[in-house]
């Protein structure tokens, strides 16, 4: 028998619907742990079905580091105005705009790489590599794979969040878009640093 206190306690950590979580505590057992992990892949499915639906509306969400010298605005799209003016969001953009002012990405995900930039790294990475004499097909996954990493830390998306490095840029999105019931997309940002 699942409590009421239980599925409180569940909704506090993770925010969502009371429904939900009951759901998911009774399928889990009452266990909370496996509950929470119930709970995100039912929110990455969520996020799947969203994705092609339209973004209309929006917030613009701001960071001023506390020494004046780093900004950020960063726009983030969703459906309706009901979520844009959610204060959830607002926050949502807010430590997004804090984020990209700490961790100072270039681009929102590797689909806006250049490939000329891709192909200037890899030469770069393979002349590296090179000296470390390994064997060609060795080198060649050596090279893809620092390719990747150092992208992976340029665009945001991949990024650790900086309040919480357990989840990337891309997993906290998709926990908005299951606790808030909407597609959620970064659309752009800039980053201003005298």
């Amino acid at each position: 028998m699942i409590t009421a206190q239980e599925v409180k306690n569940l909704r506090d950590r993770t925010g969502t619907s009371m429904i939900q979580c009951k759901k998911a505590l009774e399928e889990s057992s009452g266990d909370i742990e496996a509950a929470i992990k119930i709970l995100q892949k039912s929110g990455s499915k969520v996020a799947d079905k969203k994705c092609g639906r339209g973004m209309a509306e929006g917030y613009i969400g701001s960071y001023i580091h506390s020494n004046g010298k780093v900004g950020v605005l960063v726009e983030i799209n969703c459906e309706t105005d009901f979520v844009a003016k959610n204060e959830e969001f607002k926050e949502f953009a807010h430590d997004l705009a804090m984020h990209i002012a700490a961790a100072s990405p270039k681009y929102i995900d590797h689909s806006e790489i250049d490939s000329v930039e891709i192909k200037i790294k890899m030469e770069e990475l393979k002349e590296e590599v090179k000296k470390e004499n390994k064997p060609k097909n060795i080198a060649e996954k050596i090279v893809e794979g620092k390719t990747k990493k150092y992208f992976d830390e340029v665009c945001l998306l991949p990024q650790p969040f900086v309040k919480n490095p357990d989840l990337t840029i891309e997993q906290l999105i998709t926990e908005k878009i299951a606790k808030l019931g909407e597609n959620i997309k970064v659309n752009k940002f800039i980053r201003f640093e005298m």
